[in-house]
Parts: C-alpha cells; structure tokens; sequence
C-alpha cells in the first residue's frame, strides 16, 4: 500500500499542473451537461448542449489559468486557495454569461445557475481531496521507525500553525497526541483533529495518559508568571520541554514556524516579567553624538553598540583590546545599517594612557560607556594586580581623558558585587565608583555609575556552563546549596545604561530593582528537569565549596534600604554618596598603580581595605608574604 502511496505521489507531483487542467476540464464538461440531463434528454437540449458545451470549457480553464489558479502549491493551501477558485468561478461563469449574451447564443438562465453551482463545488472539492492525497504521499514518503509524542500547550492560534506545519513540513516525526489549555470553553474540542483534553494543572496525567515524550508550550503572549508556573507543572513530567517565543520574533524570522520554536531558557524561570524601560528620551539623548565604548566587544559593550546604533549617533566607536570581537561588532552593525551608521574600531587598551589620550584628543567624544574591565572574581583572587591594572587604573586612564577633554557624559558599568565587597574584582569596581564620584565635583563632565547584577548569557556566566555540562552528562558542579545571585538579560541591563545615562546629571549611582533573588541550585535544578532528565538521577549535583572572594548573596546597596533616592523611573533609584576623604583615594589610587605594577599582592590587599572600609577579604585571598590573611 505503501508503495502505491508513493507512486501516485510522484506522477502527482511530476504532473499536478496538466493533471489539474484535465480534471478541471472533465468537471466542467460534465457540470455544464448535469443541467440539461437534470430537465430530461431530449434532441433540443443535447443540440444546445453540443452549440455550448466548448465556449464554456474554454472560458472557464482560460479564466482559471489567467488568475493563477494553476500556480498555487496545492499542497500547502489553505481557505485563501480555495476562495481564489471560487472567485475564478465566479469570474469564469460571468463572463460565460455575457459572451453568450453579447453572440446571442442561447443558453437558459438555469443553465447557467447548475452549471456554476455545480462546477463552483467540484474544482474546489477536487483540490481538497489533491491536497489530501499530496499529504499523505508526504507521510508515506518521510516516515520514519518512531514517532515522537507531542503534547502541546495552548490552543490557540499559534498552536494551528504548528498543527498545520506538522501536517506539511515534520521532519522530527513528530505526533500530536493532545492539548491542554486553562480555556475551559476549549476542552473536549478539536483542533486539526487533535482534542483539547484537559487543563494545565493535568498535564502530568496526561503525560502518562497519552505516552508523553516532548511538551511544546505555545503561548507566545503569555505573561512571566504563568509561564514560569505552566513550565514548572512541565519540568516535573520527565518530559522534553520546548517553547514558541514572542510573536514579534515570529513575524521577522520567517515563515516555518518550527524553526521558532526554541529550548526553555532560564530567563523563563525567572519568575518576573522583563523590564522595559522608557527610552524615548535617549534616542534625543545619543542622535547625532559621538559615542565611544570602552570593552566593545564583550558581552554588555556589543550590546551597548547595538541599542546605541538604533538611535543615529553621528559616530560610535568601539574599543577593544581583543580583535576578533571587536570586528564581529563592526561586521554585524555594517551588516544592519550599512552606510546610515558611522562605525570605527580602535583596537587599545584602557591600561595604555597614552593611546587612550590620542584617541580622546582626536576624537572629539561626546558621550563614554565605560564597559572594559576584568570581571572573574576567582582569576582575579589569584591575579589581583592585573584587578588593580585593568579595572582601577584602566578607568582612571579613561576618566582623565574624559575631563580633560570635556567630553559631556561618562557612564561606568559597574556591578553589585561592589557592594560590601568579599572580592578584589568587586573592591576594584568601588574603587571605580569612588572616582567617577570624585571627578564629577572637579570636571565639567558629569559623571555616573550604574550597578546590576549577574547577567544572563554573558561571557563567563554560570548558565552556559550548566548547560554544557548537562551536555556531557554533568555532574553540574554549585559552589553552595544556599547561594543566590539576583539575574538581568543582556538587554534589560543595557537599556538601564542608556536610560540611566539620558537622566543623569552627575554623581549618581543607578541601582536597578531587579525582583527577588534566585537559588543557584534551584536554576540548576530546572535546567536539568527542562532537558528531560531528572536531577541526581540522570545528571549529579555536586557542591563545590564557595570559591575565592565568592559571597552567598549579592546586596545592591552598601548601606540599607533607607539610604536609596527614587526616580520619575518606577524601576531606577539612586543610592545617596557616602562620604570619602578624595584627596586619599588618589594616593592611595598611585600606590594601588605601584603595588600592581610590583606584583606586591599583599600591599594591593592592604591598600584596598584602606580605600573601601567595606571590603571583608576572605580566607583565600592571596598574600605574598607568611601573614595570615583571615
């Protein structure tokens, strides 16, 4: 049966054109004759049927070709298709009825009523039943030894254009064996032939029920919440997760809906809704600027690059040590925009003052987003003198050149690591607060820090990791069991840079409320169960011990709460200067340069806790000397 199936299917898809044409004319002969049949044989009628008959074949496949009819792939139509033909039946039988009129050829009206009645309802019929028989040609042709069961969430249109792909185009074998949706109007109905059998909170019976191996969620407007608690009842069930994104995302990329859908991410567990920022005020703020990026082809500097560029800078330009990001930046923005964006490449580091003067006196910079920095806390426990080098005499470098050359706003990337810091990297990132601080009470320039927390994606970030090591079949190593770390997107923390940097007027440090914090073990924990595979079953934890200059949670403030100032932006506030002697931060700041360049790791140490008060060195820390350093 099999091979039959496929015969047909190929002489149909060799021929589907002249085959459509024959059966189209055989329909219309026999539809045209069916009125005079119907009011009984008789030598008159056969006479005007045997007179007709031709001009109304002709009319009829000369209309169809000359509208398109023929061009459609009748293996992927849909109600547009269908009401094509029936308009060129329409057209056809009109002008049938006018050409006879006009040669005063006599037809009667009932004639013409049947025969396009009839006619109307078989093309369009013979077309579905084509359509059919190409289906099930494609299933024959693809089938494999598995088919893999489908569960699919959400009834709703973006589930029939998954339904409808399936049916055309599934290569992964895939069977939708049910839905599931929370509309209880919906339950018990069909969809393409699949039932709507139950809601979500059932959706681990009907896992065992219906066999189960792979769930899609296909709600692309769901908000945050429900998501995170529909993809929770999911990572229970043992079962493959996958999910549709945003609508946007599937209205430029295309039209095969199945190359959208995507693995959960754990942006989707996060349990809150992405922060989107006012930024009508920034594109004013960077049209027509010079912009210059430090780090600009790191993970927050290219998208730094990307939402600066959207908004018309007279010129960004993009600075970086390491060559290869910075010219896949570039290539992509020339990729984008083309000769509309004014994009240069200096390839410098913060470290080389001299270079970085050039490039300033030169330039003519309006804005700076200062994003270079060393960022590993555990490299820079062990290597704290390339800390001091690059993160506190780097920005140094870079604010001086800035007010030297007057350039109209500084913004310096920073972290909540900065707060009470246990780290020499998060000491470092003070430090660099305490300048920018400074210099914006002495410089024409203004000056302002902005702090966030973990970024996920970013180069080094822990969820790649994980992901990897679920890859390879884990174990997936945690440093603690109660460790937490508040979470951003890439772009959420961009746009609060670019928000944050529009409203500025100097000296301030912006802190982002970014909702409660996540357990560490718990993102594992879901990143195993949305692979399919069951935690300490199929993929081991295993606690590692909290690494060099590593806190059990992150804080976003150095004091309380209270020591906070709103802004006119519900999710930005301000943490209020806390008083520092400026005169000894600079030198101490030319001690710190000494030590660093010394390699004195124990002088760094002692200078640090000199110049943050809040610095708590751990256990770990490095020390050059036979002193403890607890």
């Amino acid at each position: 049966m099999t091979n039959i199936y496929n015969c047909i299917f190929k002489l149909l898809n060799k021929y589907r054109k002249y085959i459509l044409i024959i059966i189209d004319t055989f329909i219309v002969v026999i539809s045209y004759l069916s009125p005079h049949i119907i009011s009984g044989i008789h030598p008159t009628k056969i006479k005007w049927f045997v007179d007709t008959w031709y001009i109304y074949t002709i009319v009829y496949i000369a209309t169809f070709i000359l509208m398109g009819v023929y061009k459609n792939m009748w293996r992927y139509a849909g109600i547009e298709d269908i009401f094509k033909c029936l308009q060129a039946s329409v057209v056809a039988n009109s002008m049938f009825f006018v050409f006879t009129r006009m040669l005063n050829i006599y037809v009667r009206y009932y004639v013409y009523i049947v025969a396009f009645v009839v006619t109307s309802f078989c093309t369009m019929a013979i077309r579905i039943v084509y359509r059919a028989i190409l289906i099930i040609g494609d299933k024959n042709t693809n089938r494999l030894s598995h088919y893999t069961n489908i569960m699919i969430v959400g009834a709703g249109q973006a589930t029939v254009a998954i339904l409808n792909e399936i049916e055309r185009n599934n290569p992964s074998n895939y069977l939708v064996k049910c839905i599931v949706d929370d509309d209880k109007t919906k339950i018990g109905r069909n969809m393409n032939s699949v039932t709507v059998v139950s809601s979500t909170d059932k959706i681990p019976i009907m896992v065992k029920k219906y066999d189960i191996e792979e769930i899609i969620l296909s709600i692309p407007s769901l908000d945050k919440e429900n998501k995170k608690r529909i993809l929770d009842i999911c990572a229970n069930s043992k079962c493959k997760l996958k999910i549709l994104p945003e609508v946007y995302s599937l209205l430029t990329n295309g039209n095969n809906i199945m190359d959208k859908i995507r693995e959960v991410q754990v942006e989707d567990l996060l349990g809150r809704g992405t922060i989107n920022l006012d930024c009508s005020l920034t594109k004013s703020y960077i049209q027509g600027k010079i912009v210059l990026v430090t780090g600009g082809g790191g993970s927050i500097g290219s998208e730094l690059c990307r939402q600066i560029s959207i908004y018309s800078p007279k010129k960004l330009i993009v600075l970086d040590i390491y060559e290869n990001n910075a010219y896949e930046i570039q290539q992509e923005l020339l990729r984008t925009y083309g000769n509309d964006l004014d994009i240069e490449v200096e390839i410098a580091s913060v470290r080389d003052k001299n270079k970085i003067n050039k490039i300033f006196e030169s330039k003519n910079i309006d804005i700076v987003f200062h994003a270079a920095a060393h960022k590993h806390v555990p490299l820079m426990e062990k290597n704290p003198e390339e800390a001091i080098k690059n993160n506190v005499i780097g920005t140094y470098n870079v604010v001086q050149a800035a007010h030297d050359c007057k350039v109209d706003k500084f913004v310096l990337i920073s972290t909540d690591k900065a707060v009470n810091p246990t780290s020499i990297m998060g000491a470092t990132k003070r430090i660099t607060e305490m300048i920018i601080q400074s210099y914006n009470k002495r410089s024409e320039t203004d000056y302002v820090a902005v702090r966030f927390g973990n970024v996920l994606g970013s180069n080094g970030s822990v969820i790649p990791l994980f992901k990897e090591q679920i890859k390879v079949g884990g174990p997936i190593t945690v440093t603690h069991e109660e460790i937490t770390r508040y979470f951003m997107t890439i772009p959420e923390s961009v746009q609060l840079v670019l928000r944050a940097s529009s409203m500025a007027e100097g000296g301030e440090i912006f802190v982002l409320d970014m909702g409660e914090p996540v357990k560490i073990k718990d993102l594992a924990y879901n990143l195993i169960k949305l692979s399919g595979l069951e935690p300490e079953v199929d993929i081991k934890i295993e606690y590692t011990g909290l690494r060099p200059g590593e806190k059990l949670y992150e804080e976003l403030l150095i004091t309380s709460n209270d020591n906070q100032i709103k802004t006119d932006m519900e999710k930005i506030f301000i943490e209020k200067p806390i008083e520092f002697d400026e005169n000894e931060l600079f030198e101490l700041i030319k001690e710190l340069e000494q030590a660093a360049y010394n390699t004195d790791k124990y002088r760094i140490i002692l200078l640090i806790e000199k110049l943050v008060p809040t610095y708590k060195r751990t256990l770990n820390a490095e020390c050059n000397k036979n002193t403890e350093c607890a």
